[in-house]
C-alpha cells in the first residue's frame, strides 16, 4: 500500500468518525455506516490487506460517546493566573504575558511602551475577525476593554468536556495557547 492510498484511506475514516461524533454530541440518531459511502475506503493496492471496513464501522460503533459533563466545580482559577507567562505553548516564557503578545501579534500599527522589551502593547489596529469592524485599541483604564481576548473554545466548555482532569499547569496551558485565543471586539464578545 502506497503511503498516498494509507492517507487517503485514514483522511477519509477521520472525516468519517468526526461527522459521526459531532453528530452524536448535537443529539442526532445515526450510525457510521449512514456517514461512510459504500466503498469509499478502498485503495488500489493489489496484494495488500484490504481492511475489513463493516467490522471497523462495528467496532467504532461500541465506543461509548458520552455527553457534556457537569460544570461542577469549575471557576476561572482553575485554569491558573489569567494571561500568565509561565506556560509551556506559543509565547510562554517570554517575559510578555499573554494578552500583550496577542495584542502585539494580531493587531496592526503596534505602539509598545518603551522599555527593555517590547511587550506592553500601548495602541494598535484591529481588523475584528467576528464583525469586520476596525478598532483602534488605546490602552487605557477606560479604553483597553475595547479589545477583549476571547477563547474560542470558552473554559467552561473545556472544563464540561474533560478539562476538570487535567494539572492545573495543563489548563493553565489551555487558558493561554494562542491557537485558541483572538483579539475580538470587546462589546461583541462581552
Amino acid at each position: 500500500m502506497t503511503l498516498h492510498s494509507r492517507l487517503v484511506r485514514s483522511r477519509s475514516l477521520l472525516v468519517a468518525v468526526t461527522a459521526l461524533v459531532g453528530l452524536s454530541i448535537s443529539g442526532c440518531s445515526t450510525t457510521l455506516a449512514d456517514v461512510i459511502p459504500a466503498g469509499s475506503l478502498s485503495v488500489d493496492s493489489p496484494g495488500q490487506h484490504d481492511v475489513d471496513v463493516a467490522s471497523s464501522v462495528a467496532l467504532l460503533e461500541t465506543l461509548p460517546v458520552k455527553g457534556r459533563a457537569p460544570k461542577t466545580g469549575y471557576s476561572r482559577d482553575q485554569f491558573g493566573q489569567a494571561w500568565s507567562d509561565d506556560v509551556d505553548v506559543e509565547f510562554g516564557h517570554d517575559g510578555c504575558d499573554t494578552r500583550n503578545n496577542l495584542l502585539a501579534s494580531r493587531l496592526t500599527d503596534v505602539v509598545f511602551k518603551e522599555g527593555k522589551k517590547q511587550c506592553v502593547v500601548l495602541s494598535g489596529t484591529l481588523a475584528d475577525p467576528y464583525t469586520g469592524k476596525t478598532i483602534n485599541f488605546v490602552r487605557g483604564q477606560d479604553t483597553s476593554t475595547a479589545v477583549q481576548i476571547d477563547h474560542v473554545v470558552a473554559l467552561s466548555d473545556s472544563w464540561q468536556k474533560g478539562a476538570q482532569q487535567l494539572s492545573l499547569q495543563e489548563r493553565t496551558n489551555l487558558a493561554n495557547d494562542p491557537r485558541n485565543l483572538i483579539p475580538v471586539d470587546g462589546p461583541t464578545n462581552a
